[in-house]
């Protein structure tokens, strides 16, 4: 919905623009009484419904200035300064870019137009702005016109086109070259003697200044397009007369109407107003002239419409989830109606299928705890692999260190204990460190294992002590060390390993006295250390 205003010199109409289709017109002249009537209008059919102006006036300036070639800010800056000093007065200005110059260093064509009189549209402004009604736009009949000119497919057809219309205000006569508009001007219906104007008089004029002003070159020819009401075409078609320079056209108000596809409410309209209106209605472009503070309750309103359907698209998509969460519930209560069904028909399935069976020997408890058991003890039972690993592998770095012998042992965790003899191996020393898990639990008397040390409910942790010696000749008492500390650090690398060394390969503390020879000796033997391992679980 849209309030249309369409103001002349002497009155303003105001028309509703509903569903599609203008309604009106209801119309105010510019005075007191005037403007307190457009104010009850608007109190009266829809406040706070956005209004369109769209100006059809005499007071309406159109320049051509060529300006240098200047993009960026720097260019928007030149031309802002050369249209506040070509239309200093008056707010509603605009310059619009229409291509460049093919002469000299091909500067900009600027065509500038202007509301030279803007107290014509003041009371309605302020009229509007009392009531915080929002302006979306200050438009004109010329400038809309070039929209009207391309829907017919005239600008395509001729180079020189002079658009004429029958408004309110008086005859409108428009040119455009190939298209764009270049100039306007609006004469009176009426002469100063009372008559009705002549279409024919007036086109020469306006074809004899666009010549004065090099817009047309001496010779070339305009194509005056008529647009009007049928008796008024007809009363113009004898007042023009084709010649070489000149081409006559006339089409019936109605069907450039329905060629720009605007469907005329009336059909034998005799003004075009309502063609434009609603062309503007259909099409509301950007305001042609700037709105300053004029249009800061139509920003407050595009901010608040923008609000309403953000917040529409909130709630429906709060809607559409609330809506998807109430069919996931009632899916997963079939979904699981049908599981307690189905379980239920494999209860009683069992029952019939045990109650054939003989008894077994043990309950079905009991043999569900026994394969429990027994996956737990094939996963997280302890065995030295994990460190024998770990430990061949820092071998492999330190081959000069030899494994003497090995003590594995598993933490119980328990409070009995703090550890319990897993397995015992021998290196050059030989001979069995424990007797084993199995011969320490067939013993009369012995404690259970714990059933942590089996792994059950977590894996434990694990010690192995290693006895190893360093095949370096003893006199070598730095390679001894070196060999030893390389070895245990490389042990330590593993980040679940713990190393701590009980016996050093050398005994280096301040109480020993320290002695050696210069070579070797029959019956030396290889300097040996201990180290403690600890694996985390």
């Amino acid at each position: 919905m849209r309030h249309l205003l369409y103001l002349g010199s002497e009155r303003l109409d105001a028309w509703l623009w509903e569903s599609g289709r203008p309604s009106g017109p209801a119309s105010f002249v510019p005075t007191r009484a005037g403007v307190d009537a457009f104010l009850d209008y608007l109190e009266h059919h829809h406040p706070g419904t956005p209004a369109l102006l769209l100006a059809d006036i005499v007071e309406e300036d159109f320049q051509r200035l060529l300006l240098p070639h200047v993009g960026g800010k720097a260019g928007r800056n030149l031309l802002e300064r050369r249209l506040l000093q070509q239309y200093r007065e008056t707010p509603y200005r605009q310059a619009t870019r229409q291509g460049r110059s093919d002469d000299g260093r091909r500067d900009d064509i600027v065509l500038a137009s202007a509301l030279t009189n803007p107290a014509l549209l003041l009371p309605w402004t302020e009229a509007l702005e009392l009531l915080k009604t929002p302006l979306a736009g200050v438009y004109s009949v010329p400038l809309l016109s070039e929209e009207l000119a391309d829907r017919l497919g005239l600008g395509r057809e001729h180079e020189h086109l002079l658009l004429v219309t029958q408004e309110t205000a008086g005859v409108r006569q428009s040119y455009f070259h190939h298209g764009r508009l270049k100039f306007s001007r609006l004469t009176l219906p009426v002469d100063r003697e009372g008559a009705a104007v002549n279409a024919g008089t007036e086109t020469a004029r306006t074809q004899q200044f666009l010549v004065s002003v090099r817009l047309i070159e001496r010779g070339e020819q305009l194509h005056a397009v008529m647009v009007a009401q049928d008796q008024e075409l007809e009363r113009w078609s004898g007042q023009c007369e084709s010649g070489p320079e000149t081409v006559y056209h006339f089409i019936p108000l109605a069907i450039a109407a329905g060629l720009a596809g605007i469907a005329l409410r009336d059909e034998n309209a005799p003004l075009a107003d309502p063609m434009f209106l609603e062309l503007l209605a259909r099409t509301q472009p950007a305001s042609h002239y700037r709105l300053g503070e004029d249009g800061r309750y139509y920003r407050l309103w595009r901010i608040r419409q923008a609000l309403k359907a953000s917040s529409a698209a909130v709630a429906a998509c709060g809607l559409l989830w609330a809506a998807v969460n109430v069919w996931s519930y009632a899916e997963a209560q079939r979904e699981g109606g049908r599981l307690v069904l189905e379980a239920a028909g494999y209860d009683a399935s069992y029952k019939v299928s045990m109650s054939d069976m003989p008894p077994s020997l043990a309950p079905t408890a009991n043999m569900k705890a026994a394969v429990t058991v027994e996956r737990l003890l094939a996963t997280q039972a302890p065995a030295p692999i994990e460190m024998m690993s770990m430990l061949s592998a820092a071998l492999d770095k330190v081959p000069q260190v030899q494994i003497v012998r090995l003590d594995w042992r598993v933490a119980a965790g328990g409070p009995s204990a703090s550890a319990l003899p897993a397995a015992g191996a021998g290196g050059a020393a030989g001979g069995t460190r424990g007797s084993g898990m199995a011969g320490a639990a067939a013993e009369p008397g012995a404690i259970p294992l714990p059933s942590r040390v089996l792994g059950i409910p977590s894996k434990p942790p694990q010690t192995l002590r290693v006895e190893a010696e360093v095949a370096l000749l003893p006199n070598n008492a730095r390679g001894i060390l070196d060999s030893m500390n390389i070895f245990a650090q490389e042990l330590a690398r593993n980040p679940k390993l713990t190393v701590a060394i009980e016996r050093t390969a050398l005994d280096i503390s301040p109480s020993v006295k320290l002695s050696g020879r210069t070579g070797p000796a029959a019956g030396d033997k290889p300097a040996q250390f201990v180290l403690n391992l600890s694996l985390a679980p």
